[in-house]
């Protein structure tokens, strides 16, 4: 009898996250536990109704990733209507880039938000499932759990794009430094940072017109493919603390 995987990714129900969503439901004997703002909107109802393997399901959960007690909130709702005692996999997709001002231009309270979501968000989010990650490792000690932090690379200090990003692009530079971090102290998790590329979702395609060019580079589709076989073929050995693109590229920092 094939073993139930439990996968979580936040901001689940648009963007990248709906696109890996969508992927994952497509493989057997998967348990996804779609972490949405609002359950009961239209964007999050849509998708249970996205075809799925016959062995796979779909669980919509609150979650907010600018308020730090939401994922403890969410785990809790997990553990006592859902009855989830381990979780896999994580993906920590849900993040925000509202503005892209130069830095003698940039607001402290976008600086705060763009902090507060992007960094402060995946790190409770850690701290909240840190326990059924452990427990998932415990069930199956041949295989490594997965922490996955959704980067960019408009974080990379060496190749990132010479655009002005000073609310959005350090916070993705902070996800590298705690996706490196974990994967020292947690030896027993398989902790890396997503490249995604530049991609045509609503975000993506909203900074490209800012900035002149019409649209991103990348279609959702590609990215969201290669994502998935990145997170199927993780492990500590191959991509643990390093920065990962979607093509499976190790990238400089």
């Amino acid at each position: 009898m094939s073993t139930t995987i439990n996968l979580l990714i936040t901001g689940a129900n648009r963007g990248l996250g709906l696109g890996l969503v969508k992927r994952f439901l497509q493989l057997p004997n998967h348990n996804i536990i779609a972490l949405v703002r609002d359950p009961s909107s239209p964007s999050s109802q849509s998708l249970t109704t996205l075809p799925r393997a016959p062995t796979t399901t779909i669980i919509l959960i609150p979650y907010d990733a600018s308020h730090w007690d939401s994922a403890a909130q969410a785990v809790k709702l997990l553990r006592e209507s859902q009855n989830i005692t381990k979780i896999d996999t994580i993906i920590a997709n849900a993040g925000i880039a509202k503005v892209y001002p130069l830095i003698k231009d940039v607001d402290p309270k976008d600086i705060r938000e763009h902090f507060e979501i992007n960094v402060l968000g995946p790190v409770a989010l850690f701290q909240a499932t840190r326990d059924l990650l452990y427990a998932a490792k415990q069930e199956n000690p041949e295989r490594q759990p997965i922490f996955a932090w959704m980067g960019s690379g408009a974080g990379s200090l060496t190749n990132g794009p010479d655009i002005p990003s000073a609310a959005y692009a350090p916070t993705k530079t902070m996800l590298n430094w705690y996706g490196v971090r974990l994967h020292r102290e947690e030896d027993w998790l398989t902790s890396f940072i997503i490249d995604p590329g530049w991609v045509r979702t609503e975000m993506g395609n909203w900074a490209a017109q800012l900035w002149g060019v019409g649209q991103a580079n990348l279609e959702i589709d590609e990215s969201v493919d290669g994502m998935v076989e990145v997170v199927k073929k993780a492990t500590r050995e191959r991509y643990g603390g390093r920065l990962v693109e979607y093509t499976g590229k190790i990238q400089d920092w």
